[in-house]
């Protein structure tokens, strides 16, 4: 097999607890929310048990608090056009530490959600940021004794180190709290000359002992063969010194340069860890969930398998040396990047105890190993796969299939997927896909011709699972994985070859839209399903809400359950919240809660506006409480011709979702009366 600024007195009190593992402080405590993942393994779970199933209907709106970013966007509106609202805060010692969409940080009481400190490193001054525009999932934290900080790595690639207590730049770390990740003398670090508008940061570091590491966001969309690879960096906690650079694209001499044919290495790009990292303490280890090469669509400039394209890697957190990787995708081609981080889990498989790692991933499969060797705990097959007909392209012939857990979504696209609610409805959507290549898992993207627009292929890039990730039941070793059942499908063209030396460019695309405004694929479009890793095998699957049930053509009719889309979760020991966005009465933006036993829909959180990030729990002088970020700008942040000049190629497609009009971006706390 391949392997392939106020302060209160809140915030001075500090409960000093002892250090261990690396010399830093435990991951987690009791009640509070330290990482993304609540903790370094990234399960998002929590013990707390306050609000269960007899009470969480009673939930009361306890604060809200407005993004910080509106000060700057209200001053600067023609230029600073935030995205979506989508932190995921953390809560640590008595405050929550929350980022803005244009890289800024907040410390909030918990108990009213008042401003504490606040630190605005300017970063928006930069201009847009590439890709999806101005929006970050959060902070880190690290401490060590009474030495506590919190890092974000900004959009203009600064790391900063904010004292946790006060916000006060850290003087000891780089040049007064700060590095520059992007120097001149950074274009060593790549090997080659870098686009600093192309490259950005907008997810929280990982923080392994005294390492704060570091991925990054590569502009999609290239046009040009040469591309800012994605090397992941490991800094000095303490003083911001770099510690070591790991080459996501290998360079001359290292392993698994070969698998970059034709020195392809040299040029390559992407290859970037755009999402969370999983960190474990007592190995040392970092693990990455490695994103999709240059260009995302063809890979007839990059022949072979791509190491470390669309594998998790294994490093030594320390040294940053690789420890070991698997590849979950040879060869991209559908921008099938490790969306959300791994989650690490002890289990116990046929009687044998495993130190574990689950992957889920944009397919609905679920790459379960042992996280010390990186051997699959259950056979992950190589199967023959369709190969592609494009000139130049060489597609690999196989491509890894877990046999166990099974999927947990849709596979591959044929006629019997398309929706069929009515005679009318079913020819509807077979004539929207006459012109359309259908297949199963794996088959290739397709140029598009008189006769042929493009390949569909599902899930799609924006299907399976994405960054809000699954969460792990550590009593039980269930996980649960929301995912939506969306298409791909973006023509294969040739450029013109004034502004592209690229022989063939994709793009990113849904296919066609479905018949009466409904989606093309029979429902559910949203679900979450629960797998047993000591087993296996699923425990249940259900559709994540109700979903646009109060469409037209349903009236009169009971349709059950049609899923809500994709959702972002979080499990308590009582209950699995998981939010959910969509339009009409009972497909609006909520926080879905369900019994984590069996699937049952128990009722549901509302929300004003639709929720961006997963949801957080923490207990505060007796009161549980629920937080989430919701609203901001439409997915792009508006359309600006700075974004343009980034985005070439996709100019049209900005002008369109930069008119989704935006809403209040808030964290909403929650709690009982």
């Amino acid at each position: 097999m391949r392997k392939s600024l106020n302060v209160t007195a809140a915030a001075l009190a500090i409960i000093l607890s002892p250090a261990v593992l690396f010399g830093a402080e435990s991951d987690t405590r009791a009640g509070e929310w330290h990482h993304f993942g609540n903790d370094s393994a990234g399960s998002r779970y929590s013990p707390l048990d306050q609000i269960d199933r007899s009470n969480f209907g009673d939930l009361e709106l306890a604060w809200r608090w407005t993004s910080i970013s509106e000060e700057v966007t209200r001053e600067y509106t023609d230029t600073v056009k935030p995205s979506q609202f989508k932190p995921i805060p953390l809560m640590i010692d008595g405050l929550i530490y929350v980022a803005s969409e244009i890289s800024q940080v907040a410390a909030l009481d918990p108990a009213t959600g008042e401003v504490v400190w606040q630190h605005d490193p300017e970063a928006w001054r930069a201009g847009r940021p590439a890709n999806v525009g101005f929006q970050h999932r959060g902070v880190a934290y690290w401490a060590d004794g009474a030495d506590r900080r919190i890092f974000i790595a900004t959009h203009d690639s600064k790391l900063v180190a904010m004292n946790a207590r006060t916000g006060e730049p850290v003087a000891s770390f780089g040049e007064n709290g700060v590095i520059d990740m992007l120097p001149e003398s950074g274009e060593q670090m790549f090997g080659r000359r870098i686009n600093k508008r192309l490259i950005t940061h907008s997810s929280p570091p990982a923080i392994a002992g005294n390492t704060v590491v570091v991925g990054s966001i590569i502009h999609d969309g290239a046009t040009r063969q040469s591309a800012t690879p994605g090397h992941v960096r490991g800094f000095d906690a303490r003083t911001g010194e770099t510690k070591w650079v790991f080459h996501t694209i290998p360079q001359e001499g290292e392993p698994g340069v070969e698998t970059w044919e034709n020195d392809s290495w040299q040029y390559s790009g992407h290859t970037n860890v755009w999402s969370m990292m999983t960190v474990d303490n007592e190995l040392g280890y970092v693990y990455l969930p490695v994103s999709t090469p240059t260009n995302d669509f063809y890979g007839g400039h990059r022949l072979g398998d791509n190491l470390y394209g669309e594998s998790i890697v294994a490093l030594d957190a320390e040294s940053g040396e690789r420890v070991w990787h698997f590849q979950t995708v040879h060869h991209g081609l559908w921008d099938y990047d490790l969306p959300t981080n791994p989650i690490l889990a002890d289990i116990i498989v046929d009687g044998r105890e495993i130190k574990a790692l689950a992957q889920v991933s944009k397919q609905a499969f679920t790459y379960v190993l042992d996280r010390v060797t990186g051997e699959p705990v259950w056979p992950i097959e190589e199967r023959a796969v369709p190969q592609s007909d494009i000139p130049g392209e060489r597609t690999s012939p196989t491509q890894p299939f877990p046999t166990k857990p099974p999927p947990y979504d849709r596979q591959g696209v044929s006629l019997d997927d398309l929706v069929d609610f009515t005679p009318e409805i079913a020819a509807a959507a077979r004539a929207s896909v006459a012109e359309y290549r259908l297949g199963p898992m794996f088959t290739p993207p397709s140029l598009s011709t008189p006769d042929n627009v493009a390949t569909l292929y599902l899930p799609g890039s924006g299907g399976g699972t994405n960054w809000p990730g699954a969460a792990l039941d550590p009593e039980t070793q269930v996980l649960y994985v929301p995912s939506a059942t969306n298409l791909g499908g973006g023509p294969i063209i040739e450029p013109d070859p004034s502004v592209s030396d690229l022989r063939y460019i994709g793009s990113f695309g849904g296919g066609p839209r479905g018949p009466e405004g409904l989606p093309l694929i029979k429902p559910p479009w949203g679900r979450v399903t629960a797998i047993d890793l000591n087993e296996g095998e699923h425990v249940w699957m259900t559709p994540n809400g109700y979903g646009p049930v109060d469409h037209p053509i349903f009236e009169g009719r009971d349709v059950g359950l049609l899923g809500g889309g994709s959702g972002a979760p979080l499990l308590t020991k009582t209950l699995l919240f998981v939010t959910q966005n969509g339009r009409g009465e009972l497909n609006s933006p909520r926080i879905n809660v369900f019994d984590k036993a069996n699937g049952e829909l128990l009722g549901h959180i509302p929300l004003p506006n639709g929720a961006n990030g997963n949801p957080v729990t923490y207990m505060h002088e007796g009161s549980q409480y629920i937080i989430v970020s919701v609203g901001g700008g439409g997915f792009f942040g508006g359309y600006t011709e700075d974004a343009i000049e980034i985005n070439e190629g996709f100019n049209e497609r900005l002008k369109i979702l930069g008119q989704i009009p935006s809403s209040t971006p808030e964290l909403l706390a929650f709690r009982l009366p």
